[in-house]
């Protein structure tokens, strides 16, 4: 369900409290993208003899498929492959909301153009006791997808990337009917973009369009859409976005690869207050990107610089794996089935503000800074001394750092409060809080660095990868199972395979002459 951007009604109030407070999820399709997205299951078909009895038959109907059920030859899997860069940035803005004129340029500029944004944010709203408790404010967030769109969609090389883009899409696109089909399918304006560009195009202009379509929407089609009829016009779409109290997470993707973005899903897990509430904690997205599974997890764990404060974030750590759980509708008979945690992705991006700190006992801290020596500062980092202890995010992988610590600065300053005894602020001591790490094969960091701004008092941080997405199905996939909602039974789930099953083999002998007939489906 794709959800208006807007500040909740004064009325619905004390619903939102009670979800909070007792911890009920939202929902997991709960988000909002420039797509019209809607579940796909493979429809459900007659047999041959036309009874009363059903089988799951693939879209792709194919004699391929028929000898693999019928235990034959099975068909050659299909390699191809397709290598993306991908920028992941994150950036704790302290509770300010943007202004209009803030410039988002130094830290979404990347060496070289990326195919994807994956962009986390924490505190977007203070973190009080009315935000936290109380209805959420998408005001803030509603902003920063403004300012990411303009930035994303009009950098001032707008041939080059054109240029860029003409030969991209005609080297990656495989040649297949199925992909040429899809790409001369006419995108779309989505109703949510309507909405969030009323403010920004003026009130005629937004009635002109909003007529100029309204036909569309009257359609019901099920197609993703994007913003602009011309890739080259609107060059990235927001894919979809998740806000929980001051934790912000958008995905944008590059405008012609929409059509290949399936299984959108959002899970949180709140590890404030009571260890559930949202003012820390995740927001995940999980997305399949051709036959790709790729999971991006924002967080902000528990903060604190005291001796066993980093116990309490590996725990954070540890509980977001653990409950991170993205719901699926029944999938087709040949589709494998979506990732449910998130270790279940091919490719997971993990983000944000991870609040590790120095651990103690480094006291020439300051000296250190003066002469930006960050490997011997390194040497007491927290996380690293954590991961290579074994107590957290074992197997996982971060670049080499080589910029200054990005917490905690004075406002609108490029000093540390630790540098100076007049600061009214808490004194804490440096640190390398805002970090990005990965796990899975075919990621490469290319970049690894931060930005300059002094918006607040943390540095924003960005990586740079690249990505290798497979773009074939694999035909030898083979899954059969029943709707888990039929029965938690085994014996009754068994009797359940065994029946589809049976009826798949029935259905092979009798296919020749159903091909040869007039559909009956």
């Amino acid at each position: 369900m794709r959800t208006d951007m807007g500040k909740v009604s004064k009325f619905s109030w004390p619903k939102v409290v009670v979800r909070k407070w007792l911890n009920i999820p939202t929902g997991a399709d709960e988000f909002h993208s420039d797509y019209d997205i809607h579940g796909k299951v493979d429809e459900r078909r007659k047999s041959c003899s036309d009874e009363d009895h059903y089988v799951f038959v693939p879209e792709d109907f194919s004699e391929g498929w028929l000898f693999e059920a019928a235990g034959g030859i099975k068909p050659p899997p299909v390699t191809d492959s397709l290598n993306l860069r991908m920028f992941v940035g994150t950036w704790n803005v302290g509770g300010k909301s943007p202004h209009h004129g803030l410039n988002l340029s130094d830290w979404l500029r990347s060496p070289a153009p990326a195919d994807i944004y994956v962009l986390g944010f924490q505190e977007i709203v203070p973190l009080n006791a009315g935000n936290v408790l109380g209805a959420e404010d998408n005001g803030p967030a509603a902003q920063w997808l403004s300012l990411i769109r303009q930035a994303l969609n009009s950098n001032p090389s707008d041939l080059e990337l054109a240029q860029r883009y003409d030969i991209a899409t005609e080297a990656r696109t495989p040649s297949s009917p199925q992909l040429e089909h899809q790409a001369s399918v006419k995108p779309r304006i989505s109703f949510s973009d309507l909405l969030s560009m009323e403010d920004e195009i003026g009130k005629e202009d937004f009635v002109t369009l909003l007529n100029s379509n309204s036909s569309l929407y009257e359609e019901g089609l099920a197609n993703p859409t994007c913003l602009f009829d011309n890739p080259k016009q609107q060059r990235f779409c927001l894919a979809a976005s998740k806000q929980m109290v001051g934790l912000f997470l958008c995905v944008w993707v590059r405008a012609d690869l929409y059509q290949h973005i399936s299984n959108l899903k959002v899970s949180c897990v709140g590890r404030g207050i009571m260890g559930y509430l949202g003012n820390k904690g995740s927001i995940s997205i999980s997305m399949t990107l051709h036959q790709t599974t790729f999971c991006f997890v924002c967080t902000h764990l528990t903060s604190g610089e005291k001796e066993g404060d980093e116990i309490r974030r590996n725990s954070d750590v540890a509980e977001i794996l653990k409950r991170t759980k993205f719901s699926h509708s029944l999938r087709g008979f040949k589709e494998p089935p979506p990732p449910q945690t998130i270790f279940d992705h091919d490719k997971i991006i993990w983000l944000g503000d991870l609040n590790y700190r120095l651990a103690a006992g480094c006291a020439d801290t300051y000296e250190l800074l003066k002469k930006n020596d960050w490997q011997t500062l390194l040497e007491k980092d927290q996380l690293r001394l954590e991961q290579r202890a074994g107590r957290v995010f074992k197997g996982w992988e971060e670049g080499r750092i080589y910029f200054a610590p990005t917490y905690k600065y004075l406002t609108d300053s490029d000093d540390y409060v630790v540098q100076t005894s007049k600061s009214k602020e808490k004194r804490r001591n440096p640190a390398w809080c805002d970090r990005i790490l990965w796990k899975g094969e075919g990621l490469k960091q290319m970049w690894y660095s931060r930005g300059e701004s002094r918006f607040s008092d943390h540095r924003p941080v960005y990586s740079l990868f690249s990505v290798q997405v497979n773009l074939a199905k694999n035909p030898n996939y083979n899954a059969r199972s029943c709707p888990p909602t039929l029965s938690g039974k085994s014996a009754l789930t068994s009797a359940c395979v065994a029946k589809v099953q049976a009826e798949e083999l029935l259905l092979i002998p009798r296919v020749q002459s159903c091909l040869n007939t007039t559909s009956r489906f």
